[in-house]
């Protein structure tokens, strides 16, 4: 009986296979037998699909609730896959402008995404499911999402992310542990009778308040907006690029939260509290905060209305 020839393609595969093994002091062989041995991949097995679709616990028999824990692990994913963009583009030393630039896009896109599913949580749940179900949650907060203040950070100088009432006071400081005092999203998690710090903004900031002043110590010198300036300045497609995210991060984005917390928490005359008595009507509306991430890109007038439009609608809507 003829042996069967080998392919030339993969002796030369087991060649460079060799190579490599014994570079690292290891036995091929051995690694062919636990080939030979091992079973073949699955794709619910490679996703962890089953696990994946177990992880939904809800605290109520409200079946509404199932939508809420769902969407905002969808949200986590889409963060996640913003934030590998991001690490590459900052963490990574130097890259080619085309690079930087494919990886604005990418992070616009996912950023598309989520704004385009936000109508998931606005119009997909029954209100008054919503409203039953959301006391059995305390004090869990979507505020507490770690990622979403991961990806500022990353985008921007840390200065920037100060409380607008603060900003001129501190626009010297470069101080990262002073500066983080002051962000701005922990004056939307204060009491609203007493301006106490919530429950959800401390077991926050017992979690991650030193990984993020870590990470902004880390990207003093890498984050986007400093990555910009150093290789890329003028270049009118990542200006462009970079002017979509501003948008979309600070504007579009909240405005999103902003109409599904007017729909849910908004019964005239009363408006309820949001999940953890967070102030969610001074922390959401753009306008207030004023959060901008390149503000060196925008003019006088494009700054001064900020998150303006967005207002007039509901005032329109409201008439």
């Amino acid at each position: 009986m003829d042996e069967k020839k080998i392919d030339e393609n993969i002796l030369n595969q087991l060649h460079k296979l060799e190579e490599k093994y014994e570079a690292m002091g290891q036995d091929l062989s051995s690694y062919l037998d636990g080939l030979l041995y091992s079973d073949y991949l699955t794709y619910w097995d490679y996703i962890h699909l089953d696990t994946l679709l177990s992880l939904q616990t809800p605290r109520t028999a409200i079946p509404d609730e199932k939508i809420f824990i769902l969407y905002h692990q969808i949200t986590e994913l889409y963060f996640k896959l913003i934030l590998n963009e991001m690490e590459q583009a900052t963490y990574t030393d130097s890259i080619d402008p085309q690079t930087f630039l494919k990886r604005l896009k990418r992070i616009n896109r996912y950023l598309d995404h989520l704004i385009d599913s936000f109508d998931v949580m606005t119009d997909g749940m029954d209100q008054n499911q919503f409203l039953a179900f959301r006391m059995a949650l305390l004090p869990a907060s979507g505020f507490q999402s770690g990622q979403y203040r991961k990806l500022e950070i990353m985008s921007t100088d840390f200065k920037n992310l100060v409380n607008v009432e603060k900003r001129e006071e501190l626009k010297n400081e470069n101080d990262i542990s002073k500066l983080y005092e002051s962000l701005y999203w922990k004056a939307g998690a204060t009491e609203l009778a007493t301006g106490k710090k919530t429950l959800t903004l401390k077991q926050f900031e017992a979690k991650y308040s030193k990984e993020f002043i870590e990470m902004g110590e880390n990207l003093k010198d890498c984050n986007l907006q400093r990555k910009y300036h150093v290789h890329y300045e003028g270049d009118k497609e990542i200006i462009e690029e970079l002017k979509k995210l501003d948008q979309k991060a600070n504007v579009d984005w909240p405005l999103q939260h902003l109409k599904s917390a007017t729909r849910y928490l908004q019964r005239d005359p009363d408006v309820i509290k949001a999940t953890g008595g967070t102030n969610w009507q001074k922390y959401l509306p753009p306008r207030r905060q004023r959060i901008i991430f390149y503000p060196e890109l925008w003019t006088q007038e494009e700054m001064k209305e900020w998150g303006q439009k967005f207002k007039r609608e509901l005032s329109s809507s409201h008439a």
